[in-house]
């Protein structure tokens, strides 16, 4: 369970903002200090400021890549030491930034800045903040540039957060520090659809976070899943707004005054790959046996389907997220070789996902969502539901016209979403 300390030394008055910055935001030099007078001008307002930022650009692409050119297999601990210094760098290069405009600012790691997490490589969970030194050098009015995605294992061990984790870094330092939150990144906020793919797509001024759960855990690229989690659990408002515009973004919290949306969003991912065992006996402890090994591969599963018993065996269906493929192929055969089990896998598979907390009192919207992609000729392989969720598996190829036609499709219900946001 991730959990955060709260801050106790002297820091000045005014509530800590912490201020995230995404790759895009920090990919060049003159971005890096466009990002150094944002922060600037927030500090200049009387606010502590800690700025945590991702890595520039495709900088961890490019690691990533250079590690399978050199590595079959490169092992985690030394991906995370690789992978954590995209971080590093683009920290170090704004707080120069901010320094040559007349402030002061230190740059920390993962480490530094007390991000305490469990010893689990590549996707480790934090555990606690420490941010005795961050708390020190806004006491001194100095901004705080954290590298994020990272932290420091309870073995020691410089530990990655995974993909997307600077989300994490920001969420669970406002939390420890008791301040605001603001996810800065390259769109407006978050919309209705993929605007990629939906042009008339709408940005959403507000989403519940329970919502905005089901939203990054569909495939919205927002904010990663994890930090959405901590922001929930840790009471924490967050902002998601533009590096590159002055405009309000959305924002990630309760709202009383409003009502549920019938459907707040339409998501997609393509980046999972779907596993089917057959032959699967049908006795109790069968299933136990299968996730134990999975969650001891320290893999995410999501969507989980059993198809109908027959002459005593079943097939399982799971998704898990494509990049750990590999893992799981050496999890899979285990298994299969101790239970007696066979296993394909589905890597041209797709999802598309209705979101909205309206929906479970409004009957019907599975339903029209079926009937939707019925009439686009697109098979649905497979069905999952939540009471603010419809998601359906089809074929990777179609997603992006199914998306387009159940924006469409919900545009009355989308627009109700819309309305009720501005009320």
């Amino acid at each position: 369970m991730e959990a955060a300390s709260q801050a106790t030394s002297a820091v000045p008055a005014g509530r800590v903002m912490v201020m995230k910055f995404g790759g895009s935001s920090v990919a060049d030099a003159a971005k890096i200090r466009r990002v150094a007078e944002r922060l600037v001008s927030v500090h200049e307002t009387g606010r502590p400021v800690v700025g945590v930022v991702s890595a520039m650009g495709k900088t961890t692409d490019q690691l990533v890549a250079l590690a399978g050119e050199v590595s079959q297999r490169p092992h985690p601990r030394e991906m995370d030491m690789l992978l954590s210094t995209g971080e590093r760098i683009s920290a170090a290069l704004c707080a120069m930034a901010i320094e040559d405009l007349g402030h002061h600012a230190v740059s920390l790691t993962g480490s530094q800045a007390g991000i305490v997490t469990d010893t689990v490589h590549t996707k480790a969970k934090i555990v606690e903040i420490r941010p005795r030194r961050i708390e020190q050098a806004l006491a001194e009015n100095r901004i705080v540039l954290v590298a994020g995605f990272q932290g420091v294992s309870t073995e020691l061990d410089v530990t990655t957060l995974g993909r997307g984790g600077s989300d994490t870094t920001a969420v669970a330092l406002a939390a420890a520090l008791g301040g605001d939150c603001e996810i800065y990144t390259d769109v407006d906020g978050v919309f209705t659809a993929d605007p990629r793919i939906v042009p008339t797509a709408r940005k959403l001024d507000a989403v519940s976070p329970l919502e905005m759960l089901e939203m990054a855990g569909s495939g919205a690229k927002v904010l990663q899943l994890r930090s959405v989690e901590f922001a929930r659990n840790h009471g924490v408002p967050v902002h998601v707004r533009s590096t590159f515009s002055d405009a309000p973004g959305t924002w990630i919290r309760e709202d009383p005054s409003m009502e549920d949306a019938i459907i707040s969003g339409i998501t997609h991912t393509t980046d999972e790959a779907y596993v089917t065992l057959t032959d699967v006996p049908d006795k109790p402890g069968t299933a136990a046996s299968i996730f134990n090994a999975v969650a001891a591969a320290h893999i995410n599963v999501d969507t989980i389907i059993q198809n109908a018993v027959t002459h005593g065996d079943a097939d399982v269906t799971f998704s898990i997220p494509a990049d750990d493929l590999r893992l799981m192929t050496d999890t899979i055969e285990v298994l299969c070789r101790d239970l007696g089990l066979h296993w394909r896998v589905d890597e041209g598979a797709g999802k598309v996902s209705l979101i909205g907390a309206g929906m479970k009192s409004h009957p019907g919207v599975a339903a029209k969502m079926f009937q939707t992609l019925a009439e686009h000729g697109v098979n649905v392989r497979m069905i999952a539901t939540s009471p603010i969720k419809v998601s359906c598996v089809i074929a990777r190829e179609k997603v992006p016209e199914a998306v387009a036609a159940l924006h469409d499709a919900f545009a009355a219900e989308l627009d109700l979403s819309h309305r009720a946001a501005h009320a």
